[in-house]
């Protein structure tokens, strides 16, 4: 299969700290990908080089085969990567339709005088978002909430909105931070069907971090472990898991 997230060498320092040091990871398209490790292993720091927040200091990063080393975030989530949050971060104080169609204006757009004089092009462009919107909110079953305000769903259902959001701006590559944080056993159950579920029916490459190993050993398909901005162990999930270096670096036995 192709290669959809490339990653080499990549490292980066923050004065005289080494925070990640010589990680590679190669994810395929269409894989459920989880990287793992104990609190303060580099893991949100990866995230936070995919996605433009931070510059590596040395290294390379690969998207669908296209450099995205060192960009923007603007420019990172236009090239297709989308991301969500350890703690969520939605638009608390707009409806949960407008949440989505706010990942939806990289890929539709008017002029501000259009939006101004409300056009016929802004009117038809806004009944377009609108329907679009519409539809990833009946995926995840959140269509009968699309007046609600973001704030006042559910803790579990402003998940499902964090993804629907991210899968607005149509990316490649989702990476998913801790989605099961704070979410009760049934919670994480259905969460786990909905990753599966985006990733079967939007083509879509998956890469997580999560602490929670019953959801990690039920949904990846390969794994890398972190230890101090290392990679500890990479492979298959069974094998990784059963890894002795695994178990004692992270579940501490």
């Amino acid at each position: 299969m192709a290669t959809m997230l490339e990653v080499k060498n990549l490292g980066i320092s923050f004065g005289g700290l080494r925070a990640v040091n010589a990680v590679d990871m190669e994810i395929e398209k269409g894989m459920l990908y989880g990287l793992i490790g104990p609190n303060g292993a580099g893991k949100t720091t990866i995230f936070n080089l995919l996605t433009g927040v931070y510059k590596p200091t040395d290294g390379i990063i690969k998207l669908d085969g296209e450099d995205i080393t060192g960009k923007p975030t603007i420019e990172i989530n236009k090239a297709g990567v989308a991301r969500t949050f350890q703690n969520i971060r939605l638009f608390a104080g707009i409806s949960v339709l407008d949440n989505v169609k706010a990942g939806l204006h990289n890929h539709y757009k008017y002029s501000t005088l259009a939006g101004i004089f409300r056009t016929p092009s802004y009117r038809k462009v806004e009944k377009e978002m609108d329907e679009r919107a519409m539809e990833l909110l009946k995926v995840f079953e959140l269509d009968k909430e699309k007046d609600y305000l973001a704030a006042n769903l559910p803790y579990g259902k402003q998940r499902k909105l964090e993804i629907a959001r991210a899968l607005a701006t149509d990316p490649k590559i989702l990476l998913l931070d801790e989605p099961a944080a704070g979410m009760n056993p049934n919670e994480t159950q259905e969460l786990m069907e909905t990753i599966h579920f985006v990733r079967d029916n939007f083509d879509m490459t998956i890469l997580l971090i999560e602490h929670d190993m019953k959801l990690v050993a039920g949904i990846c398909e390969e794994l890398t472990v972190l230890n101090f901005g290392e990679v500890l162990c990479q492979g298959k999930t069974a094998d990784v898991l059963s890894n002795p270096q695994v178990i004692t670096a992270y579940l501490g036995e």
